[in-house]
């Protein structure tokens, strides 16, 4: 699996008003379908409903804290072979690879720990030769 993080999902209790805390520190967000994207240099920082981030990842954890990281790949054959890879380092899958409601192909497991982590292929967003990401301008048509 390749060492580096893609997006950083907070869950949140209420997405505008986490949206406006970060925009008073000077970031500039952008978002589609309740979710925010902050282009944070080579990866995205999301914002996303603490609800929808624990449904989507297959877990019951909605605590305050509640986050995700991803690893954003290059093909659903790479996000195959990472969860696998995962799952035999001892990682607990706790949602199988499938289709994404955006598009993509993702899947999800939890290390040792419990952390979360998303590993998914995303057609829309811009993976650099070095794996860095790069968000669409979502106001774009």
């Amino acid at each position: 699996m390749e060492q580096r993080i893609s997006l950083i999902t907070l869950g949140v209790a209420d997405v505008r008003r986490a949206r406006t805390f970060y925009e008073r520190l000077g970031w500039h967000g952008q978002e589609v379908e309740e979710t925010v994207f902050f282009q944070v240099g080579g990866m995205a920082l999301v914002l996303w409903g603490r609800d929808k981030l624990a449904a989507d990842s297959g877990v019951e954890d909605t605590a305050p804290g509640a986050a995700a990281l991803a690893l954003n790949l290059r093909s659903r054959a790479e996000v195959d072979a990472a969860l696998a890879e995962a799952a035999a380092a001892g990682a607990e899958l706790t949602q199988p690879a499938r289709e994404t409601f955006y598009g993509g192909y993702a899947g999800h497991f939890r290390d040792p720990d419990g952390h979360v982590w998303e590993i998914a292929w995303n057609p829309g967003f811009t993976l650099n030769p070095d794996g860095s990401l790069t968000l669409p301008d979502f106001g774009a048509s």
